[in-house]
C-alpha cells in the first residue's frame, strides 16, 4: 500500500506570546518572554508565583454565556484555536465531506480548574452531601475539547483525545498524521490545549521542587541549557494544526504551510518524573522518526528541543542529540522555545511543531533567551548552537520536534519544506 503525503494547511493558537499565530510568532522571534506573575489566582502564598499565561483572553467574546458555564477553561482554548485554524484552512466550505475530517487534540491534564473547583466545593460543603455540577464530568475529561470542536462543524471523522502527559500533542499528531496517510481521514483537526495555571497545577509542580522559583525576575525564569536553570515555567494556551491528505488539499486550492514528514515514539521505562540520564528513549524517539520520514540526521536543519529548563532534563537532551546526530549535531540550530512561552504541558508539542512548520517556511529560527555566556553548566557542549539571545535566519529544509512527558513517553515530529 503507497503512503500518502500528508501536508500541514492551517494554523491557529492562543499562547503566552500572543492570541494568534501571527503574533505569537512575531514575539517568538523577537525573543519575547511570557511569563509574569499570576493573575489566575492569589499566588502569593506559593514557592511559585509567576507563569505565562494567556493574555487579554475573554471567554466571553468568543462563546455566549451558556457555553462559557459549559466549557473548561482547557477547551475555550481549544475551540478558539481550532477556529482559527478552520478558518485558516477553508476547512468548512461546501466542497469538504464533514464525514472524512477527524478531530485529535490532545491534553495531558485536562479540566484541572473544574476538578479542583468541584472538588472544593464538596469539601466545604461534605456534611450537606454530594452536589456537584451536572457540567462537571463532560468539563473536565481531557477528551472533551475534540468533542466539542467535532460539534462545532460537525466534522464525522476519527474523533478522540491524546493523554501521554508533556508528549500528549506530539502523539496526537502522529496519529493524525498515521490515519491521513493510511488513507483513514482528508483532513485532521489536530494538536493540544491546556490551562492548569492554578492551585493544583503549581501547587502540584512545586511540591516536586519542578517549577523554577526566580519570582523577583520571572521573565528570565525560563533558562533552558544555563547553569543556573532552576526549572521550568507553567504556561498555558492551545496550538491547533490541519493536517490534508496532499491531493485532497491541492485539489481544493489550499495553500501549504509544510509537509509533516514522519513521527517517532518511545518509552524511556525508567522514571515516572525524570527523563533517562543519557537519553535513551529521546534518541530512539528521534531515529523512529527519521526512519519514518526516510531522512537521516544530514537532513535535519533544526531541532526544537524539549528544552524545560530542568536540571536533568537539559542535560539528558543535548546527550540523546550528540549520540544520535554525532558530528551532524554541529551544523545544526537548536533552541528551546519553551524559554518564551513556558511549557504549555499537554499543548506544548503542538505549539513547538507549530514554531517548527514556521521556521521552514520563514527560514528563521527563534531564539532560546535568558542565556549568560558566562551561566555554562560544565555537561553541557556549548559548540552547539543553541541559538541563544537572538533569533537566527538560515535555510530550514526539515525540522525536528521533541517532547517528553511524565511516564517515560516521548514523541518526535519532523516537518519539512513542502515541495512538488
Amino acid at each position: 500500500m503507497e503512503l500518502k503525503r500528508v501536508v500541514v494547511t492551517g494554523m491557529g493558537a492562543i499562547t503566552p506570546l500572543g492570541n494568534t499565530v501571527a503574533e505569537t510568532w512575531e514575539n517568538a522571534v523577537k525573543g519575547v518572554s511570557g511569563a509574569a506573575p499570576i493573575t489566575h489566582f492569589d499566588a502569593s502564598l506559593f514557592k511559585t508565583k509567576f507563569a505565562c499565561e494567556v493574555k487579554n483572553f475573554d471567554a466571553e467574546q468568543h462563546f455566549d454565556r451558556k457555553k462559557v458555564r459549559q466549557l473548561d477553561l482547557y477547551a475555550q482554548y481549544a475551540l478558539v484555536a481550532a477556529r482559527q485554524a478552520v478558518d485558516d484552512a477553508g476547512l468548512n466550505g461546501e466542497d469538504i465531506d464533514h464525514d472524512r475530517v477527524g478531530v485529535i487534540v490532545a491534553a495531558g491534564i485536562g479540566g484541572l480548574h473544574t476538578f479542583e473547583e468541584e472538588a472544593g466545593y464538596y469539601a466545604l460543603n461534605a456534611d450537606k452531601g454530594p452536589r456537584y455540577s451536572p457540567f462537571f464530568i463532560p468539563k473536565m475529561i481531557a477528551d472533551i475539547a475534540s468533542g466539542h470542536i467535532s460539534m462545532e462543524y460537525g466534522f464525522h471523522g476519527p474523533n478522540y483525545g491524546v493523554v501521554s502527559a508533556c508528549a500528549s500533542s506530539n502523539n496526537a499528531i502522529i496519529d493524525a498524521f498515521n490515519l491521513i496517510r493510511l488513507g483513514k481521514a482528508d483532513a485532521i483537526v489536530t494538536g493540544g490545549a491546556e490551562a492548569a495555571v492554578f492551585p493544583a497545577g503549581v501547587g502540584g509542580f512545586n511540591s516536586m521542587h519542578a517549577l523554577s522559583t526566580r519570582n523577583d525576575e520571572p521573565e528570565k525564569a525560563s533558562r533552558p541549557f544555563s547553569k543556573s536553570r532552576d526549572g521550568f515555567v507553567i504556561g498555558e494556551g492551545s496550538a491547533i494544526l490541519i493536517l490534508e491528505e496532499l491531493e485532497h488539499a491541492k485539489a481544493r486550492g489550499a495553500k501549504i504551510y509544510a509537509e509533516v514528514a514522519g513521527g517517532g515514539m518511545s518509552a524511556d521505562a525508567h522514571h515516572i518524573t525524570a527523563t533517562h540520564p543519557e537519553g535513551l528513549g529521546a534518541v530512539l524517539a528521534m531515529k523512529a522518526a527519521l526512519d519514518d520520514a526516510g531522512m537521516t540526521t544530514k537532513d535535519i536543519d533544526y531541532i526544537n528541543v524539549h528544552g524545560t529548563s530542568t536540571p536533568v532534563g537539559d542535560v539528558s537532551e543535548v546527550k540523546a542529540i550528540l549520540k544520535l546526530f554525532g558530528e551532524d549535531a554541529y551544523k545544526l540550530n537548536i533552541s528551546s522555545t519553551k524559554s518564551m512561552t513556558g511549557h504549555l504541558l499537554g499543548a506544548t508539542g503542538a505549539m513547538e511543531a507549530l514554531f517548527s512548520i514556521m521556521a521552514t517556511r520563514e527560514d528563521t529560527v527563534p531564539p532560546t533567551i535568558n542565556h549568560d555566556p558566562e551561566d555554562k553548566d560544565e555537561e553541557i557542549d556549548y559548540n552547539l548552537n543553541f541559538t541563544f539571545n537572538k533569533a537566527q535566519h538560515r535555510p530550514v529544509r526539515a525540522a525536528l520536534s521533541n517532547a517528553f512527558g511524565f511516564g517515560g513517553h516521548n514523541a518526535t515530529v519532523i516537518v519539512k519544506k513542502y515541495e512538488e
